[in-house]
Parts: C-alpha cells; sequence; structure tokens
C-alpha cells in the first residue's frame, strides 16, 4: 500500500514495524486491543487460532489487551519473536494520534514474564560456534540467571547437550546458518526451537572478551575456566549481546558464568533420553511415564528445574555421588525433620525467577511480597539442618543467608493483599509514609465530601434520582434524568446533554475534584516512587538472594529423593568405580508406581567386566524383557544422580555412558527408513561405547529380512565382546534364538529368559528372568491377544505346525526352511567375495 494512502495510525505502525527487530510479529496496542497487520496477521491468526479479517483492504487480526498472557505463550512456543508496542498516553487526553513506542521484546529465550515461563523447566538462550569438527556452546536463562558455557569434540556431543537443554532459541553466525540451511545440516534437537541468526562479528573473541568483563566487572576471564577455551568464550559473549539487546542493557542479575565439562556426567544422547522416557513421555504420553514424575516430589520451582537437570546429568564422581546418597539417607532416617524441611519448603517461591524480575524491573507487588515471604522461611531451614554434621549439608546452610533487614522493610512497606501491578494505587501498606498517607486522607475526605454533596442537592432539588459520578473525560458531574429538568436549582452549569438525562457541574463540585484528583495523583505517583526505591533496595541483595535460592533449591531436590526412597522403600546402591553391575530384586521405578493394587515382579541383574559382559534375554512379546533392559538403564541413572534406587540391595559400577537401542521407527525429517534409524543407532553404539558403557539392545535386525537381520545381531553381538576399544556391558533382548549359541562359543555371555507357564493352550507370562535361553516365541498367542480375528489365527497355526515339520512345499519345490538354508549360504558366499574379512557369522549356526 503507498505511504499516501495510510491512515496516521498505519503510518505510525508501519513505522514501529521497522523498528521491531526483523521476523518479529508487533502487537500494535489500538485501545482494548493489539492488533497485528500484514504479514504478522498471516502468520499469527493461525498459531493464535484467530479470525483473519481485513480493515480498508489490508489483513490484519487481533487480540484483548487483557488476554495478552494468554496469547502471548501461544507465539512464542512457536518460535515467534514479538514486539510489543504500547500506547505512551491516555488516548482521552491526547491532542492528535495517540503516542506510541515498543516497549517490549520478547523472544523465546529472552522470556522473563511468569504467565509464559514453565515454573518446572529452565528456558535457556543459546548460542554456537563451529570450528571444523569442534563447538562451542553457551545457554543462559534469563529468568533464573544460569549461565554455562562447554566446548564439544563431535556434531554427537553437540546434539547430545542440545537435547539436555531443551533451548528455547539459538543463536549462531549468520554464515554458519547459511551453511547449514544449504546444506540441510542442523543439529537434531527438539521441536519449536528458534535458530537466530547474527552478525559474524558478535561472535568474535574481540567482543566476547569485551562483554564478559564489563558483564563481571573482571580483568581476566580465567576465573570462569575459559582460558584457552575461546569457541565457548565466544558463544557466551554472544549471549551476553543478545540478552543485553533484548533486556535494554538490563542483565546485572547475569552475575557468573561456570564452564560445563562433559566428561564429569554420565552422557545420555537424545536416543536415550527418549528411549528411557527420563523427561518427556514417548508418542504423546501421560508425564505419568516419566521417571522425572517419578521423582520430581519437590516443593519449589528451582527443585524441580534443579531434579530435571540431575536426571539428566547423573554424575561420574564417586566421592559426589556418595556425598549426596549421604544426606538423602540421613533425611530418609529421620521422617520428621524430613517432614518439617518439606513443609517449609512449600512456602517458598520461585526465588531464583523473582530477583531477576526484580534487576530487570519487571517485579510486581505480589512478587515483592512473595519475596518476603519466602526469605522468611530462611532461618526455619538453617535451624532444621543445624542438627546435622554432613559436609554437604554444612556447605548448603552455609550459603543459606538471613535477611531480616529486607524482610522487614518489605512486609512494612507492601499491604497484605497488594494488587497485580504498582499503577493500581493501594500497593504500600498505611504508616509507611506519611506524606502517602496525607495524599490518601485528602482523597478520601474529598470522596467523603462528594457523597455528602450528593445528598445535600437531592435534598435542595427535591430530586430523589440525582446522582454524582465520574468518570475520566468529563471528571465529577451531576446527572439529572430529563423528566426533572425542571426542578434543576439555577447554579448548575450544563456540561452534557445524553438521550435520557443531562450532565452539570457545580464551581464548588470542579474545585473539590481538582482537590480530589490531584491527591490520587499524587498518591499513585509517589507510591510507584517508593515501589522503586524497595525494588532497588531488594536489588542490594541480589548475591545473597541467588545464593540462598541455589542451595534451597539443591536442599528441595535432596528431601525429594528422600521421600521417594522412604515412600517407594528403596535401597541405598553401592556405588563403585568398577564394572560390577548387581541388583537385587530391581524394580522398574516408573512402573512400580503406576501398577497400582498390582504388585510389579522384582528381577535380578548380573553384568561385569569379565564373565557377564553380556546378557543374552530371549522370550515371547509382552513377557517383559523390554521393561527389564530398560530397568537397568534406569537405575544406573537413579544411582549416579545420587538417588536410592527401588531393590533390595545393588552395587552400580559407575558408568560412562548408556546407549540405548529400543523400538523402530521412521525418521520422516530426514528420509530414514526404519531399518537405516536402526542401523544408524546401532553404528553410533559401536562407534562410541568404551568398556565404562552400559548398552541396552532390544532387538536388532527386524527392519530387514531374517537372516540379513540374524546375520547383523551376530556380528554387532561379537564386537560388543571382543573388539578392544569396546567391550561395554550389554542386555541383548532379541527374537533371535539362535544368538544363545554365543554362551557357548564366547566367553562373557550369559543366557536368559523370561520365565512362562502354560496351562493348557493357555499361558502366563511370569515376568522372571530366569537362567538359560527361550524355547519358544509365542508370537500367534500375543496375536490373539490383540485380537486377530480367530481365522487369521487358526491358520497361522497350521502354517507354523508345517514349518516346525518342515512340509510345506509344492511339487518340485524346496520348502521354506530349506529354501531359506539355501538363501543364506547363498548370500554368504556373495558376501565372502565381496568383502571376506566382514564374515563373522558362526559355521555352526546353520546346516552345511
Amino acid at each position: 500500500m503507498q505511504e499516501t494512502n495510510l491512515t496516521p495510525a498505519m503510518r505510525q505502525y508501519m513505522q514501529m514495524k521497522a523498528e521491531a527487530p526483523q521476523g518479529a510479529v508487533l502487537l500494535f496496542r489500538m485501545g482494548d486491543f493489539y492488533e497485528m497487520f500484514y504479514e504478522d496477521a498471516h502468520k499469527a491468526s493461525p498459531i493464535l487460532e484467530i479470525t483473519l479479517t481485513k480493515r480498508a483492504g489490508y489483513p490484519m487480526c487481533g487480540i484483548p489487551y487483557h488476554a495478552l498472557d494468554s496469547y502471548l505463550p501461544k507465539l512464542l512456543e512457536a518460535g515467534v519473536k514479538v514486539a510489543i508496542a504500547e500506547q505512551l498516553e491516555d488516548p482521552a487526553l491526547a491532542k492528535g494520534i495517540v503516542k506510541r513506542g515498543i516497549t517490549r521484546i520478547i523472544t523465546p529465550g529472552t522470556v522473563l514474564d511468569s504467565s509464559v515461563l514453565n515454573p518446572h523447566k529452565n528456558n535457556f538462550l543459546c548460542a554456537l560456534t563451529a570450528s571444523k569438527d569442534k563447538y562451542g556452546l553457551a545457554w543462559m536463562d534469563i529468568s533464573t540467571a544460569e549461565f554455562k558455557a562447554t566446548e564439544l569434540n563431535s556434531l554427537a556431543e553437540l546434539e547430545s547437550q542440545l537435547y539436555s537443554i531443551q533451548a528455547r532459541e539459538c543463536l549462531l553466525p549468520a554464515t554458519l546458518m547459511r551453511q547449514w540451511e544449504e546444506e540441510k545440516a542442523f543439529p537434531y534437537t527438539q521441536k519449536h526451537i528458534l535458530w537466530t541468526p547474527l552478525d559474524d562479528w558478535i561472535f568474535s573473541i574481540e567482543n566476547a572478551e569485551e562483554l564478559l568483563k564489563r558483564q563481571f566487572q573482571v580483568m581476566t576471564l580465567d576465573g570462569f575456566g575459559l582460558r584457552g577455551r575461546t569457541l565457548a568464550e565466544r558463544s557466551a559473549g554472544a549471549v551476553i549481546h543478545y540478552a543485553s539487546e533484548n533486556l535494554r542493557h538490563n542483565v546485572v542479575h547475569i552475575r557468573s558464568l561456570k564452564f560445563h565439562s562433559p566428561e564429569d556426567y554420565l552422557a545420555l544422547d537424545p536416543i536415550c533420553q527418549r528411549n528411557l522416557e527420563l523427561v518427556e513421555p514417548m508418542f504423546g504420553a501421560s508425564k505419568e511415564n516419566t521417571l522425572l514424575y517419578v521423582l520430581d516430589r519437590t516443593n519449589t520451582p528451582m527443585g524441580s528445574r534443579l531434579m530435571r537437570d540431575w536426571l539428566l546429568k547423573p554424575l561420574k564422581n564417586v566421592d559426589r555421588i556418595v556425598e549426596r546418597q549421604d544426606v538423602v539417607g540421613l533425611l530418609k532416617d529421620d521422617p520428621l525433620t524430613l517432614a518439617e524441611l518439606r513443609e517449609t519448603m512449600g512456602a517458598v517461591r520461585d526465588l531464583e525467577r523473582i530477583i531477576a524480575r526484580l534487576n530487570v524491573g519487571n517485579i510486581n507487588p505480589r512478587d515483592m511480597l512473595a519475596l518476603a515471604n519466602s526469605l522468611e522461611m530462611v532461618p526455619a531451614v538453617r535451624t532444621l539442618l543445624s542438627s546435622y554434621d554432613l559436609p554437604l549439608i554444612e556447605r548448603l546452610r552455609e550459603n543459606i543467608c538471613e535477611m531480616p533487614e529486607l524482610v522487614e522493610k518489605i512486609l512494612s512497606a507492601i499491604v497484605d493483599e497488594p494488587p497485580a501491578t504498582v499503577s493500581d494505587g493501594g500497593v504500600i501498606r498505611e504508616g509507611y509514609n506519611k506524606e502517602l498517607d496525607e495524599f490518601r486522607s485528602a482523597a478520601t475526605d474529598g470522596k467523603r465530601w462528594v457523597a455528602e454533596l450528593q445528598a445535600k442537592e437531592q435534598e435542595r432539588s427535591g430530586i430523589k434520582s440525582l446522582k454524582i459520578n465520574y468518570n475520566r473525560v468529563f471528571g465529577y458531574f451531576i446527572e439529572v434524568t430529563k423528566t426533572h429538568l425542571a426542578s434543576i436549582p439555577d447554579d448548575y452549569i450544563r456540561k452534557q446533554t445524553l438521550v435520557n438525562s443531562e450532565r452539570f457541574i457545580t464551581p464548588g463540585l470542579k474545585e473539590m475534584e481538582s482537590k480530589i484528583l490531584g491527591s490520587e495523583d499524587k498518591s499513585k505517583a509517589l507510591e510507584v516512587q517508593l515501589f522503586e526505591e524497595l525494588r532497588k533496595f531488594a536489588g542490594t541483595f541480589t548475591p545473597q538472594i541467588q545464593l540462598t535460592a541455589a542451595a534451597l533449591a539443591e536442599i528441595d531436590v535432596l528431601c525429594a529423593l528422600a521421600d521417594c526412597a522412604q515412600r517407594y522403600s528403596y535401597c541405598r546402591p553401592k556405588v563403585a568405580d568398577d564394572d560390577l553391575l548387581e541388583i537385587q530384586a530391581g524394580r522398574h521405578p516408573v512402573l512400580d508406581c503406576a501398577m497400582k493394587g498390582e504388585r510389579f515382579i522384582p528381577n535380578d541383574t548380573l553384568l561385569d567386566g569379565d564373565e557377564n559382559r553380556m546378557m543374552i534375554i530371549t522370550g515371547p512379546n509382552m513377557a517383559g524383557k523390554s521393561t527389564y533392559i530398560r530397568q537397568t538403564a534406569l537405575l544406573t541413572i537413579m544411582a549416579q544422580m545420587g538417588s536410592f534406587i527401588p531393590a533390595s540391595s545393588a552395587h552400580i559400577g559407575v558408568a560412562d555412558r548408556i546407549f540405548t537401542r529400543v523400538g523402530a521407527s521412521d525418521d520422516i525429517a530426514r528420509g530414514q527408513s526404519t531399518f537405516m534409524v536402526e542401523m544408524v543407532e546401532t553404528a553410533n553404539i559401536l562407534n562410541n561405547a568404551t568398556s565404562k558403557s552400559i548398552v541396552i539392545l532390544d532387538e536388532i535386525g527386524r527392519g530387514t529380512s531374517t537372516f540379513d537381520g540374524l546375520s547383523i545381531a551376530w556380528a554387532v553381538a561379537e564386537f560388543l565382546l571382543d573388539h578392544p576399544s569396546c567391550r561395554a556391558r550389554t542386555q541383548f533382548a532379541t527374537h533371535y534364538h539362535e544368538l544363545t549359541e554365543l554362551a557357548i562359543t564366547r566367553r562373557g555371555v550369559k543366557n536368559y529368559n523370561v520365565a512362562v507357564r502354560e496351562y493348557g493352550e493357555q499361558i502366563i507370562f511370569l515376568r522372571q528372568i530366569i537362567p538359560g535361553g527361550a524355547d519358544k516365541s509365542y508370537g500367534i498367542h500375543v496375536a490373539k491377544l490383540a485380537g486377530l480375528p480367530p481365522e487369521v489365527i487358526s491358520r497361522a497355526q497350521d502354517i507354523l505346525e508345517n514349518l516346525e515339520n518342515n512340509s510345506i512345499a509344492e511339487a518340485g519345490q524346496p520348502s521354506l526352511v530349506t529354501k531359506s538354508r539355501y538363501m543364506i549360504r547363498e548370500q554368504r558366499q556373495k558376501y565372502k567375495k565381496e568383502k571376506p574379512e566382514s564374515d563373522h557369522i558362526q559355521p555352526t549356526l546353520f546346516d552345511q
């Protein structure tokens, strides 16, 4: 549309749009609505599920201003940046077009609004740089002040870290963005991450050093662990740059940067996190299916976020694990103190996010009161911990700071039930400020005078329906219905004529109006000033509050783990730097809680670096093989995060990585078939597993022909057993019963199966893992349970009998079994010709 054809308001909109960040949706305040126009309307309407319409030929849509908190999360969740242009003056008082300006820029990674944030998850903004096959990554949660950086040696490590932190927005150099777009080579991560390109100079080492030194008020960055780690430093600098730009250079609450060392933690790649359903359920299932749901019995938002972090970053250092276990055990055995601690922690609000909003100027009166009420709980927590002399407890107790001066000042200033915003008035307590009390008294006396005046005027005029009202346009006025106009006094001055009434003023009424409104305006202005002074005073306690919040979060997590151990009868596992993984009567932590009224069948596990390196587990579908092997991985993770575990006893040799090859599905986004996905995941395991790793394999080779699949499964098992760089502790659940022969030909293999009891034609899955291989699959029985038509089940039984008797054959044709054996010999000969050294299949497996 031509500029000359635009209305003044639309010209103002176009100016605001030009000022907004590229790609941002501009919410343009017009009266009681935020309006969106042109391409913004096209982008936002389907996300917000609102009607796209037109005004003067241009597309538009809008949302009520009071519903912003409901609609804003939808835009951010979809990875959309938002710029908000507010009215900067009262439209009723504006001369000409209302003055407007962009007051906030909100991106998925720079959110501070509590209405948008998930209290149980961090909201990370990250930045990454790359140099050949090495990556620098930094991530910050502006709402909690958590800020970390690391360097990673492969794309796989980068993807694992990105998947763990679940960043909402990722910054990267524009040249790298273009390269990845051309090559379609973006790292695998969760959906709805916003990739934001920035000018390359923002990622320069010079810019990073200047910004980080200024942010932390230091002369050198060596104290943050960044010496020689330029990629991490460059990424951290970009995060600070972007956060400062979007928050108007107001990030003073970001006071520290920690270097994250991946080698300190048990590595859990995206496939493992997804397959084990650690924090997110698969296939859109309930959150109750996750391990996080079971363990997260925290009572504070900070604790809930930290629990998630501990779960995704289990420790490898035995001393640190034992330190956590000591506290969990102590609290578990002291139920009275545990209950008191948990009750006290329940009164603590989200201190991390409150102090962030306080420092950037977004704190509201209710947040301020919540800050004081939360800090009031601190002495009780310190007292409850004072009887324990464990090193970790002592360190945490020292970090919990009592701030009576701040608590007293806030409680003396803020009313017990303050309004949502300070501009509404009525925030500051009576008696806190003498001048404010005088303004309020004047306003109150004036309103009382108005009420008395109404009664006097009713009596003077004889008009009982006479009212004195107020609106923002006309101020105070006397309203009289037209039927009584003949009775109005002579000193009434007509102000406005309506359909059914007339409005009047008097000199005395206007004089009092001036006093009342002046007092109210001065009162509100003074309240804003006093609240700002209180905010600045509270801001001086930022370091102590952040330290206290971190300590309370850790105490909350330890209490939650102790509560789980007590509630679910968990045992303390012995954790050691060895290869022994022995669990007695282990239970799946999620199913153990979910099976209400039904007992979960416990099972033992034995893996080590010698005679028990691999468990080959056979048995029918639905018997519990997958549950059992997942259970092993979950209990290892729980043990290494410092938790007790569902078992009667356990010895957990610390693992460096857990690999899972579980289930099968196409990866349509990457154009990979089920079998290709399976092989890629298997290749990742074989190329990266070590003798300290735990490998969980649930079927390999099902996506191809039977003998191809069996051959691959056999060769994979051999590699895991024999290759000097691997020799990982492995649980291998399979339908290939032939693999049980590995226990005869290979040292370190033990066969197990899931016990089944037969009653005539019926079978019962006992869910018990017992030594030895299975001799039947019971597939037809499972098909029957699944509801296949009876005629299909009957025909399948006939075919099975014929196959087992080797009797399906038409005249002159070999039987299926014979033909299959002939085909496998043919395939093996072909493979030998192409690559003789790749033939790892044992000749004893098939008839020659």
